[in-house]
């Protein structure tokens, strides 16, 4: 006996629902801790305080002979950004640089990024922020018990990592606190750069749920979502025309002969 279409599109409408049915309910799940959520405990400002203002009496070297001392020692074919910061109370320069590399041999051309930091009150340069130095600034912008549980260097991470497509090297200053919270700090830019919390992780976790994106957690144009989506649209329309093929059966079955 030929099976009709009515039994076709109720198991593949049931099917659908049995492999779309967890999905749905992680986007549900990540949509009530989003929507649920108070998005500035997420991102930590609770726990920041603000950075120290410099004193409008400083006298200041120009970015220029900075420039110049740098130039004698790196050849350098543009300024990406010149940013007065505050490391320690004192007033720097972070210089953000690109150079050019050019092969004669393959006739190849490269660019490298090259990050300073200069005192502006002075010119001179100094390097990256050592492990101290960077220990003191995440304690002094910490709103909270400043104890140190760890402390680690990156000098790399991947797709997964909380301190994703972001400066380096760094370093990662964890507290003894409740939030599990983690400061990052760029050790050549000489400052802050995220904060992360155990309500962020839960959080990240979710986005990466959410996009179904299990690589880098932030691409939502990934194929993975984008064939759940319409798979999700096919179990909709089939539910509509299994609704409406049932209803048809059920008049044929009613109607009076």
């Amino acid at each position: 006996m030929a099976k009709s279409k009515h039994y076709y599109i109720r198991k593949t409408h049931r099917w659908l629902g049995v492999i779309l049915g967890i999905q749905f309910l992680l986007w549900t799940i990540g949509g009530l801790y989003f929507s649920w959520s108070n998005i500035d405990e997420i991102h930590g400002d609770f726990q920041k305080k603000n950075a120290p203002l410099l004193s409008s009496d400083i006298s200041l070297v120009s970015p220029t002979e900075v420039l110049e001392t740098i130039k004698k020692n790196h050849p350098i074919d543009s300024v990406v950004s010149i940013q007065l910061i505050e490391i320690m109370g004192r007033p720097f320069y972070q210089l953000r640089c690109i150079s050019g590399i050019h092969s004669l041999t393959n006739r190849e051309h490269a660019v490298q990024s090259m990050n300073h930091l200069a005192n502006a009150e002075t010119g001179k340069l100094r390097g990256p922020l050592t492990k101290q130095e960077a220990v003191e600034i995440a304690k002094m912008r910490f709103n909270g018990i400043s104890s140190v549980k760890s402390v680690d260097y990156l000098t790399s991470t991947n797709g997964h990592h909380e301190y994703r497509e972001s400066p380096l090297p760094a370093y990662a200053i964890t507290f003894e606190h409740p939030t599990n919270t983690t400061i990052y700090i760029a050790s050549e830019l000489g400052t802050i750069q995220k904060f992360r919390n155990n309500k962020w992780r839960i959080f990240d976790f979710l986005w990466m749920m959410h996009t179904m994106d299990y690589e880098s957690r932030d691409q939502i144009g990934n194929w993975l979502l984008r064939i759940f989506s319409i798979f999700g649209l096919v179990t909709i329309l089939s539910g509509f025309l299994l609704f409406f093929i049932s209803n048809k059966r059920m008049r044929l079955i009613k109607k009076p002969n």
